[in-house]
Parts: structure tokens; sequence; C-alpha cells
């Protein structure tokens, strides 16, 4: 889709997947969820030491004559503000064994607060695939505050995403595929391919995992620490594998088990993540008396927007003015599924559904618009695909899931079916054929699970952790995709960072961590 994040994989989570939380950012029904970044503002001193810093980083860079760095700012398109950087670009081969075309990797480096920062840096995986880890960290920067206290951030923005030669197409949103004949689909795949600013089959996650190590060669590192979200997941566990070396520390955030092909059981995780939202709104005494009955609201309301569907004008959210669209059963589907993915947007969706039942889509509809334009802004469809078409499709089989148990969800089957045609037409990359393997590693890894994720759900979790000793496996009550911002999880985070193990953490506190109260009317949550 946090915002690491997703079309398949939903990955983010982008701030419209995964919301970062210091506090409670209390969802908007009409205009969407409020964004929130916090603002640190440095003494002049502490200026002055972190310009020593600088200084110190540039010497280090020097030693490497592809990558020059200088002075940036980072932005997202999910959020205002922005995060100052030394930015720069690496060249690499798009194609190893043919080096004559060359892509530039964009690659940012956030200062660490301490003067001597250590020598083993954070470097920051983003989901999607298709989001740049620049656009995720500044939608995300507060939750990385403890972490970025004692060392460097760095974020390579991977091939495909970002300012790295980023892979876009005509391809829109999976909702708007679902309605498509094969033909169209074919010409439209087609079409895109023809104009990518690359060759699709070179942006897969093998690839991505040898720039990475080219990366953290050429700024000298010697060892790194991981944190990936999502799909970022799968491209560190691959790193992991191929360089267990130079690894000391690795978050796995909202993680994707290697061997699973995503795709199937979306489409169930997401109806079981909704049910619990559902189910707790029904225990919810306050909620359960002003929304009864929910569920079966919920399911009229598909039922009858995908008889006919609605013609609505709505305020664009960020220009209030009318915008004419159509809203069916796949826009209110696609609203659903997106706002499930954190306990903030949840808590309004029972209110958006009841107003929607009662003849007040309009709410709903404004977060569909919201959605679109996340989407288009942060997801390069382009390289998404190269990854899905490439790493997923091709292992669907293997996933046991039928027809009938999909088309018995809201998202029903039309988005998985018409992803699988775009598939067919799609140049299948580069994959490692070990890729999919479990992996197995004595490394250091803090895996982080929410209980209510609507696509990499806690047994994913379960998973990854059984075959890693040294790993500890934490489950947030109540909580969707991407936990780094998340209660404690920040300051735990950091201390499993800073110590290398998570030997003596004290994970006592995300036992506290709770659901947002349900907001019961447009401007009022439960007291």
């Amino acid at each position: 889709m946090q915002a690491e994040v997703h079309f398949i994989h939903g990955m983010g989570d982008a701030s419209v997947f995964f919301s970062p939380r210091s506090g409670r950012a209390r969802p908007d029904p009409q205009l969407g969820s409020r964004e929130v970044l916090r603002r640190v503002s440095f003494s002049g001193a502490l200026v002055a030491t972190l310009f020593a810093a600088l200084l110190l980083r540039i010497d280090r860079t020097e030693a490497a004559p592809n990558l020059t760095l200088h002075e940036c700012r980072l932005e997202s398109a999910a959020v205002r503000g922005s995060v100052t950087a030394r930015c720069g670009y690496y060249s690499v081969p798009e194609d190893p064994e043919q080096p004559g075309r060359r892509i530039s990797l964009h690659v940012a480096i956030i200062p660490a607060v301490r003067l001597a920062p250590a020598a083993d840096p954070l470097f920051v995986i983003s989901g999607g695939p298709g989001q740049a880890a620049s656009d995720f960290y500044v939608s995300a920067a507060p939750a990385f505050a403890y972490l970025r206290r004692d060392r460097d951030i760095v974020l390579v923005d991977q091939r495909g995403t970002g300012a790295s030669n980023r892979l876009d197409c005509a391809l829109e949103y999976e909702d708007d595929l679902t309605s498509m004949s094969t033909a169209s689909l074919w010409l439209l795949t087609q079409r895109c391919l023809r104009t990518l600013s690359g060759d699709a089959r070179f942006y897969t996650t093998s690839m991505a995992v040898r720039d990475l190590d080219a990366v953290r060669e050429a700024l000298g590192y010697e060892r790194i620490n991981l944190y990936g979200v999502s799909y970022g997941t799968r491209v560190a566990q691959h790193y992991l594998r191929r360089h267990p070396t130079r690894v000391r520390a690795t978050i796995l955030d909202g993680v994707v088990p290697a061997r699973v092909a995503l795709g199937p059981a979306v489409a169930i995780d997401a109806q079981k993540a909704l049910d619990s939202i559902f189910d707790r709104c029904a225990a919810d005494s306050q909620c359960n008396a002003a929304f009864p009955d929910i569920q079966l609201h919920f399911a009229s309301l598909h039922d009858r927007l995908q008889a006919r569907a609605l013609r609505l004008s709505v305020p664009e959210p960020l220009t209030a003015e009318p915008v004419r669209i159509r809203f069916g059963a796949a826009e209110l589907s696609a609203s659903v599924r997106l706002l499930s993915y954190t306990d903030d947007t949840a808590s309004v969706l029972p209110l958006l559904i009841h107003e929607a039942q009662a003849g007040r889509a309009h709410g709903l509809a404004a977060q569909y618009l919201m959605i679109r334009r996340s989407m288009a802004r942060q997801m390069a469809m382009g390289m998404h695909f190269a990854v899905v078409c490439s790493e997923d499709v091709p292992r669907w089989n293997d996933e046991e899931i039928s027809t009938e148990a999909l088309q018995r969800t809201y998202l029903g089957a039309g988005f998985m079916q018409a992803i699988g045609t775009i598939c067919e037409r799609w140049s299948r990359g580069w994959v490692d054929p070990d890729l999919s393997e479990p992996l197995r590693s004595p490394a250091h890894v803090l895996i982080l699970s929410g209980s209510d994720d609507p696509v990499t759900p806690r047994r994913y979790g379960e998973e990854v952790f059984k075959n890693l000793p040294n790993a500890t496996h934490l489950v947030l009550s109540g909580q969707g995709h991407g936990q780094i911002g998340t209660g404690c999880v920040p300051r735990l985070a950091a201390q499993f960072v800073d110590r290398g193990n998570a030997a003596s953490l004290d994970a006592a506190c995300v036992d506290h961590v709770t659901a947002a109260p349900f907001m019961l009317s447009p401007t009022a949550t439960a007291p």
C-alpha cells in the first residue's frame, strides 16, 4: 500500500498505509486522515555539532568518486514538511552482465544527532513494492527519532522508485483494472512496457540487494543494520541471506516470509482484519449502540453498490473543489481496505459505513479520492509489476486458495485475476533461485506484527520467527500494518539496534498498547 506502503503487498506503508504515531492522529471522516509530522528545532550549538559531523561524512564519501553527497531536503508525496539530508547518486549497470547502460540510484544520509555516530548505520527499506525509501522515511520520520540519535540513517531509493530511474506507466490502482476485459488489460500492459524508462527485467528484489551492498561498500561501511517494512522485509531477508557478515541487527516490520507468494491470500486476510474491526465494535457497548449490526450493514452496502454505483460530487481533499466520481463496490473496497491498515483509520470505519448505508457516502468517497491521489504519487507501478510478475505470480499455484473462497470476501477475486492477466504479458525478471527459500540464520532479528494486520498477518511473523533462533517477535494487539511508530516501539527498536540483540529487551510495554477508540460521530470519539 503505514504507508511501505500497496497494490498487492500494500506496503508502505506511505501514510495512507502506515500511520506513525507519537500521539494519536485522528482521521477526519470527510477529508481523510490528518498527517502529523513532528518538527524538531535544534539549538545553535547542536547545528554546529551536526555540521562538523557532516564534514566527517563528506570525507568518507570522497573515497568513492562515484558517490558524492550534497546538502538536500527530502519530501514526501504523503505528508507536508521535509527532512534535511545529504544526497547523491550512485551509478550502477542496469544489467550487471551487460554493463553498457547505467542507471543512477538516489542515496540519502540522515545524519545522527550525536557528533561521533556509531560506525554501523541503519539502512531503511520501504515497501510497496514501488515506494521510495526517501518518501517513506519523510512520512515516518518521528518514529525514527530514537534510532537516529546515535547513528546515521541511510536511504537508497530502490531501483525503479523515487529518484532511482522511477518506472512509471499508465497502470492505475487495482479497482480500475477489475472491470477491464482481457484484451484491454493486455493492451494497457504493452503500452506500459513500451513507455518504461528501463528494462523491467532488471528491477527485482535480487537486483535491489546487489544495489544495497554496492552502496554500502561505496560509503565505506563494514557492517550495517537493516529496517524493512512490508515488501521491504523481503529485501532485508534476502540481503541477510546474501551478505550475513555485513549485518549487525535487523528489524522486520510487517514481515513477508520468503516462501509466501503474495496475492492469493490478500483478500482473505483483508476480510479477517475487517471482521476483527467489526467484532471490536460489537464488543464495545457505545460503538455497538451507535452502529448496531455494522457487519450486516457493510455487506448490504457492498451488494447495493455492486448492483448500481453512485454518482457523487465530493470536495477534492486538498482544494475543496467539487469532483464528480463514480463510487461503486470496487471504490468502496479500495477505501475500506486502506482504512483498515492502521487502528487510527480503522476507528472511523463503522461511522463511515453507517453514513454510507444511510445514503451519505461522501465520507467514504473522499477517502477513495485520497487513496487514488496518494497511490499515484507514491507508487511506481512499473516497478511494482516488475517485482510482482517475476516473484509472486509465478508461484501463485503454490497457494491453496480457491476462487470461491476469494469471492466470499469483500475484495473478491477480480483484482487478483486482473493482475494475473497483466503478468501474462509482462517481462519476467531476474530472480535468484533461492529468493523464496525460508531464511535460516543466527542473526539478531526483531520482528514486529499487528494482531489485525490486513496484509502481513501475525502468522507470517510466527513463520519467520521459527527459523531464526536469535529473533524476538512482538505482536501488538489491535494494530494493523507497520508498527515502528506505535506506542513504545520506537524506543524498543532503538534499544535493540544499540545493543545488537534483544537478550535484555524489556518489551512489557507493548502489552499496554490498545486500539484507538471508535469515532461515534463526525466530531467525537468514544469517551
